[in-house]
């Protein structure tokens, strides 16, 4: 029988799953050396936070066929390391999606009632029920930022509670929201014509301070908004400011940009503004989900059976895997390049294997690329297990072709994004030693290896250009690595590549669009 080492508190649910399949022994605050020692007799472990799976125990696991985090973060084990031996790692990145959901529900209602005053007054002997006169949330508008698991659910529920739906997510097609019965707008639109606006969406470069002094200057003055996401999605200084002068009504907060919340200008406002200390996951029901839901997942793999969310890739030979991986690596890149070229919602991606890539397996490149596609909007929650589900889910549509004839390469891949602002192509392959080469970009032909940052424009091919956007970046302290244009024709149009340090300071990219010749330009973070 299969033995499973449990080395983190779970709840007791997922050890009765786990008995079903296998012998289960918890030792919990194991030390590394320890946990390296007994890691041998094992076949699963299942851990939370409290574990470290270093590549070392990783390589005395000679019988391990998987790693269960109960819990969505995979940062305590060495993933890399596990898909090399082919062990499986598996999480649970929606265990809370209905306990977060329902806590920015809660919050919600908690606003509109004055439920948190009202009860510190009546325990304090008083009985003012004029002083605590609320707000119907019914026909009310209700604006979502992010339609993910978590957005949707609060969408359904609002929906049901008869509130007016709008929905500012970029990666959803229309049809998507249609079906959920959400209006797709623009953000400015939606932080001007909603009552209520909930945040579902992952702290990134792009929506650090998404809603910031500007944005809540164009909320409705009876506005509330609702942040059960990630702390500094909102710029808290500027919410203050703003609850404080009346500019909206009122704020309900889970996640804060320093944990534990410290000294802030949040503490000191009165029923204006609901703050909780980080409790969109803790309800028992999340507890027990995650830990039936790694237990299961495990359980599964122990009986030969795929897992649902891997975060590697399960059930491919390692051989395969081993020879494939450079590959997976480029289309990964390639996919989270594109995508941020193309900017907004994406309704198709057509994936050309090329060369002698073409009789390669095609399916891994396929769900790496839309892992790379997805990762702006998704960040840790997608994996090469459910980007094709979630891909779905969008709307996104996937055209594979094959094209053994290109001979520029050894194998190149060639993806094309298609979506509401216009279609953008990259084509990549790999050089000796595995080495990622972008060598083409919406058809003009280049050579450059990707990096970090990268700054990317079309324009005039005219004397002088290259020359006056790198005295503009020089202005603004940005350093450029490397840079490379690619052409056509002598004269026409061109694309410029530049590698540069750091990130572009905000307002530097306008000022490029408004270089003469300039016809466009974007940033990538890769």
């Amino acid at each position: 029988m299969s033995k499973v080492l449990v080395s983190d508190s779970i709840d007791q649910a997922g050890i009765d799953i786990l008995s079903q399949v296998a012998n289960v022994d918890v030792k919990l605050d194991l030390k590394p050396e320890e946990l390296q020692q007994i890691i041998g007799e094992y076949d699963a472990l299942m851990i939370r936070s409290g574990t470290t799976v270093t590549q070392s125990v990783i390589e005395a696991a000679t019988n391990l066929k998987i790693i269960g985090r109960a819990g969505v973060g995979v940062d305590n084990v060495d993933v890399p390391a596990a898909t090399r031996k082919g062990i499986v790692v598996v999480n649970s990145p929606e265990g809370n999606t209905i306990a977060a959901a329902e806590h920015a529900l809660a919050m919600m209602m908690a606003m509109s009632r004055n439920i948190p005053d009202a009860n510190a007054s009546v325990k304090s002997g008083e009985w003012n029920r004029k002083s605590f006169v609320g707000v119907e949330v019914y026909k009310k508008t209700l604006g979502i930022v992010g339609l993910g698991k978590i957005g949707s659910h609060v969408a359904s529920v609002a929906k049901a509670m008869g509130m007016k739906l709008l929905a500012f997510d970029p990666f959803i097609s229309n049809e998507r929201a249609e079906q959920m019965g959400v209006q797709l707008v623009d953000l400015d639109l939606l932080v001007r014509q909603a009552d209520y606006i909930t945040l579902h969406i992952p702290k990134t470069p792009e929506t650090t301070h998404i809603i910031n002094a500007e944005m809540l200057a164009k909320m409705k003055p009876n506005a509330r908004i609702i942040n059960c996401a990630r702390g500094g999605i909102i710029d808290e200084e500027a919410l203050a400011a703003a609850l404080k002068q009346g500019t909206i009504k009122g704020a309900a907060l889970d996640v804060y940009e320093s944990e534990p919340l410290g000294d802030s200008p949040l503490k000191a406002l009165g029923k204006e503004v609901i703050l909780t200390p980080h409790l969109g996951a803790s309800t028992n029901e999340a507890q027990v989900n995650v830990a039936i839901d790694v237990a299961e997942q495990i359980r599964d793999v122990l009986l030969g059976l795929p897992a649902r969310s891997a975060v590697n890739i399960p059930g491919l030979n390692p051989n395969v895997l081993e020879e494939l991986k450079p590959y997976m690596e480029l289309a990964e890149t390639l996919g989270n390049l594109v995508g941020q070229l193309a900017g907004g919602r994406v309704e198709l991606l057509n994936v050309s294997l090329q060369g002698e890539l073409a009789t390669n397996k095609s399916q891994p490149l396929v769900v790496a690329s839309l892992k790379g596609l997805l990762y702006q909007a998704l960040r840790e929650r997608v994996n090469y297990v459910n980007a094709s589900i979630e891909a779905k889910e969008r709307g996104i549509r996937v055209i594979e072709t094959r094209d053994d004839s290109v001979k520029d390469y050894a194998g190149s891949l060639h993806l094309q994004a298609t979506g509401n602002l216009g279609t953008h192509s990259v084509t990549g392959a790999l050089l000796g030693g595995g080495e990622i080469r972008i060598t083409s970009l919406d058809d003009f032909p280049i050579n450059v290896p990707p990096s970090r940052y990268m700054l990317f424009t079309v324009h005039r091919d005219m004397p002088g250009l290259i020359g006056k956007i790198g005295s503009l970046l020089g202005s603004f302290n940005v350093n450029i690595a490397s840079m490379q244009v690619g052409r056509k024709i002598i004269r026409g149009d061109a694309v410029m590549v530049l590698s540069i340090d750091d990130p572009l300071p905000d307002g530097i990219l306008k000022e490029i669009t408004k270089v003469p010749g300039i016809r466009d330009a974007y940033t990538v973070t890769l």
